[in-house]
């Protein structure tokens, strides 16, 4: 699989205001506020036309030195991702793997292309948002382990559906 995906950002670096797609009304829906001093550390979206275990589209964290805005398609080059298991409100529990890219345009992030390459301290840090956001929403999030960038193409190739039905 190709590692240039097209994703799509639901919610934008920086905000505290969690936005989701909504392919029935082929529209963003406000989902809810993120408490004072809990916001995105970078953009964060999804990759259409494919299905996690959640049933919703693929997560994708948009490392970046620019944030972008809702609704903004971007070409990324896929560096890895995190294998993660959730626990719901409900006590179920679901795999709900991340997944990391960065802009074929960052200037910045130009010459990453695994998830070692980020500055140290980034991947922790975004690791431990997630625990915090899952928290604060009452689910328990654990982090089974990372994958490289050709682990990660694996996943994505394997959770593909049909595009006519999902596409934005």
């Amino acid at each position: 699989m190709e590692r240039i995906l097209d994703v799509v950002v639901e919610t934008p670096g920086g905000s505290r205001q969690k936005f989701d797609w909504e392919s029935e009304t082929r529209s963003f829906r406000l989902n809810k506020i993120m408490p004072l001093g809990l916001g995105f550390p970078y953009d964060f979206g999804f990759i259409p036309g494919t299905c996690g275990g959640d049933g919703d589209p693929i997560d994708v964290m948009i490392i970046s030195e620019f944030p972008t805005f809702t609704g903004c398609r971007i070409h990324v080059r896929l560096i890895g991702g995190v294998r993660i298991l959730q626990q719901e409100r409900d006590g179920s529990k679901v795999r709900n793997d991340r997944f990391f890219a960065v802009p074929e345009v960052s200037q910045l992030y130009a010459n990453v292309e695994e998830l070692q390459q980020l500055p140290e301290g980034c991947l922790q840090q975004i690791q431990q948002f997630f625990i915090s956001y899952n928290e604060q929403a009452g689910k328990e999030l654990q982090i089974l382990d990372q994958m490289d960038a050709e682990a990660a193409c694996k996943l994505i190739r394997e959770s593909l559906v049909d595009l006519k039905s999902k596409e934005l």
